[in-house]
């Protein structure tokens, strides 16, 4: 399946698609367009744009949707979406001391890759990293 998202991934994005890669869609391939370009190609769902199914709700990021939309249970994954959701969104109390660092991190990487697929190879990474150590510690 093909899945599109605004061009310049940053950490809601990144972890999007390593979410979708690893629990959702393993054959997934990934399209990126300007930001704020209509139409969106068809046959890509859309994720992390304004407006459409896969997107931020309730001052929760769009990885945290992603999770309730596909009924994921993880209790990890819901860690890694609050501390997404404390990087991208804006919060009236910080629990996660992760989220600063992965947002800047996040930042890091799309500053030094030559493009969006290179970013997210490279993001994956580190969600995968973020999830094995969170795994180690108590829940």
């Amino acid at each position: 399946m093909k899945w599109v998202t605004w061009e310049n991934v940053g950490v809601d994005r990144m972890a999007c698609a390593w979410l979708i890669k690893q629990y959702i869609d393993p054959e997934a391939e990934f399209l990126f367009v300007p930001t704020g370009q209509k139409p969106l190609p068809e046959g890509a769902e859309p994720f992390d744009i304004p407006g459409v199914r896969f997107t931020h709700r309730r001052g929760h990021c769009t990885f945290h949707t992603m999770l309730r939309e596909f009924d994921l249970k993880d209790p990890i994954l819901h860690r890694i979406a609050r501390i997404v959701d404390e990087a991208d969104t804006v919060q009236d109390i910080a629990l996660e001391p992760a989220a600063p660092g992965l947002d800047l991190i996040c930042r890091g990487i799309r500053s030094t890759c030559p493009d969006d697929h290179t970013v997210l190879e490279r993001g994956s990474i580190i969600y995968e990293a973020l999830y094995a150590q969170l795994a180690k510690e108590p829940i």
